[in-house]
């Protein structure tokens, strides 16, 4: 069959009922054409095996400058595009990582922030996120019911990466305001002022850095950017700016939708009871399920590709749609259920090829030992008001929840 080709708005009612709509979409055909809140026509890819091929083909870019290029050219008026030009739209800075870019650019950033984060680093940071996380669950148990995601899912990432980089933890609510203001659907005036507030924390951070070295992933970055094949400045930032985000982001809404999984899966949270040693198969179902991203970020196409029956032109934007392929029946069978014993690797929520995600050993160690943790301090754990009432970020990338709250029923 060939896929709709009127645009489908990408809308927040779309996003409230992801999962459904995304079914919706796969079941008609492999991909579709949807506008985003921004106004930006894109091409969802909805099966499996459509999206994972996507995301190592060659034919589609991540060049951010390139799309911001394009997007000038195709859809923006004549003032604006002479305000990029006169540089009035040069905006933060943050544009400049690996997340962005193609080979050979993307190998060589990857390659020296590798050097930094290191296996051996991470693996260093065990015993403190278990402690972190102990110490979280211990000052939730005086209260009778808590929004989960305030009280554990966000601080307890977030202080792990600011420990790892080397970050006063204390600006912590700055950080979840900014990434908020950036990454969720708002006024756009309010992203540039977070933008704008962010940007002057991390020069002003990486400068006092320089003037205090530390045993920190932020002291190792800055060394790497004096060697020899260096970050420049602006890529040191935007790096720093997308392992702060990415860094807390994804762990925050894995562990929230994972819990909210177990809650309304009571069967499933009664076996990972009983068999703690589930935990970690059971991240991976939390991750396919679930997962913290709905499609992965903005590619376009250097090229005509086609994708069953229907021809993408060169110079479109594409999303390879994450949580519709890990939930496609033709690679996880009975893909709506929740099963925390089946084998879901091979799942798309970290992505896929060079740009898989770098801090997925992190994300998932996190997310591990807050399951162990959670398990051993609130066996019971209820959700305090009906699945309907919860509602989900306005946000045209990130999957998570607004709140989530929780009755606490402690083990006596």
């Amino acid at each position: 069959m060939t896929a709709h080709t009127d645009a489908i708005p990408f809308d927040s009612a779309f996003a409230q009922d992801l999962h459904a709509r995304y079914a919706q979409l796969r079941e008609a055909g492999p991909v579709h054409r949807l506008i985003s809140d921004s106004g930006l026509p894109v091409w969802v890819l909805t099966r499996y095996s459509d999206a994972r091929a996507m995301l190592t083909d060659p034919r589609l870019s991540k060049d951010a400058q390139a799309i911001f290029r394009l997007i000038l050219d195709r859809f923006a008026s004549e003032s604006e595009r002479q305000d990029s030009e006169d540089g009035r739209f040069a905006g933060a800075g943050f544009d400049m990582h690996m997340l962005n870019m193609d080979p050979p650019d993307h190998t060589r950033l990857r390659k020296l922030v590798v050097q930094a984060f290191t296996a051996r680093r991470i693996e260093a940071l065990r015993p403190r996120i278990e402690q972190i996380s102990d110490e979280l669950l211990t000052a939730m148990a005086g209260e009778a019911e808590v929004d989960f995601l305030d009280a554990f899912a966000f601080p307890l990432p977030i202080r792990v990466i600011c420990e790892l980089l080397g970050i006063d933890e204390s600006r912590r609510d700055d950080f979840r305001h900014w990434t908020n203001q950036l990454l969720d659907d708002i006024d756009g005036e309010a992203s540039a002022q977070a933008a704008r507030e962010m940007a002057q924390y991390l020069t002003e951070l990486l400068a006092a850095k320089r003037q205090h070295p530390a045993d920190d992933l932020l002291t190792a970055l800055i060394e790497v950017s004096e060697d020899e094949d260096r970050l420049s400045e602006t890529e040191l930032i935007s790096m720093v700016f997308l392992l702060l985000v990415a860094g807390h982001e994804t762990t925050v809404n894995l562990i929230g939708n994972g819990v909210l999984a177990l809650l309304t899966h009571p069967d499933q949270f009664a076996a990972l009871r009983a068999n703690p040693e589930l935990v970690d198969g059971a991240v991976e179902e939390m991750l396919r399920f679930d997962g913290p991203l709905m499609h992965a970020t903005f590619r376009f196409t250097t090229e005509p590709i086609t994708v069953g029956d229907t021809v993408i032109p060169a110079g479109e934007f594409v999303w390879a749609g994450l949580a519709a392929a890990n939930r496609d029946p033709e690679k996880f069978p009975e893909p709506e259920a929740f099963d925390i014993t089946r084998d879901s690797h091979g799942h798309l929520a970290f992505g896929h090829g060079v740009h898989f995600c770098l801090g997925a050993p992190l994300a998932r160690r996190e997310a591990q030992i807050a399951l162990r943790g959670l398990l051993a301090h609130f066996p019971d754990l209820q959700l305090a008001t009906a699945p309907e009432n919860l509602s989900r970020r306005n946000s045209s990338l990130i999957h998570g929840l607004q709140a989530l709250p929780v009755r606490l029923t402690p083990r006596a």
